[in-house]
């Protein structure tokens, strides 16, 4: 079952908490943003309330909860209520794909990069941020894990771990940023990028479809 309940209850304090750590929420949407192509139709894959598709530029997006599409929609995108691991869209829809935050919270992280490679074109990249688990930060979420209301049920993964996901789905040209190297209180200005991983709490990579048919 999709892990939806906090993001009905308590949608205002999500959407909330963008505001309150705007330098940390700024350094990652540079981070996606630097890994995001600039061009054609974008599908979001746990779109939340749209705080990274709509700056993005990401015109559609799907999300279990349903409270969150809302906010969405009123920042300009179309927003669906849908699993990530069953996208309601054809085969070779997309030219790229978002995914936020989202991984931690499917039920088969394996099954939603299938469904991503689904619907890419041909030659389409996806782009996922994600809190690497090993990371200080991705630390401290897992010793207090019981105690965040959104966290509580959340795999977190390592980034070599989505490494080898996105390996063994068949997607290729792995590129990868990194960003937050400080606690979210004292991360006051937005903070440079890094390559790689292994030091940022946030990492985004980016990979493609191949062109060739499957």
């Amino acid at each position: 079952m999709p892990r939806t309940a906090p993001f009905e209850i308590h949608h205002r304090r999500y959407d909330e908490w963008f505001v309150h750590h705007a330098a940390a929420y700024q350094s990652e949407l540079l981070a996606v943003r630097t890994l995001l192509p600039w061009r054609g139709l974008g599908l979001a894959i746990g779109v939340g309330t749209g705080r990274f598709a709509a700056p993005l530029g990401v015109q559609i997006g799907i999300d279990p909860a349903r409270k969150v599409l809302d906010y969405a929609t009123n920042r300009g995108i179309s927003a669906i209520q849908a699993v990530a691991e069953a996208l309601p869209f054809a085969d070779n829809s997309f030219d790229y794909a978002l995914s936020v935050t989202t991984i931690c919270f499917v039920d088969d992280a394996s099954a939603m990069l299938s469904e991503a490679y689904r619907v890419l074109k041909p030659g389409g990249g996806i782009v996922i941020g994600f809190i690497d688990r090993t990371s200080d930060l991705g630390q401290h979420y897992l010793a207090h894990q019981a105690e965040n209301v959104f966290y509580c049920e959340a795999t977190f993964f390592s980034a070599y771990e989505v490494e080898r996901l996105l390996r063994d789905t068949g997607f290729t040209e792995q590129v990868w940023v990194q960003t937050l190297s400080k606690t979210l209180d004292e991360t006051r200005e937005i903070e440079p990028l890094r390559v790689g991983y292994g030091q940022g709490a946030f990492v985004v990579v980016k990979a493609n479809r191949p062109q060739q048919a499957d």
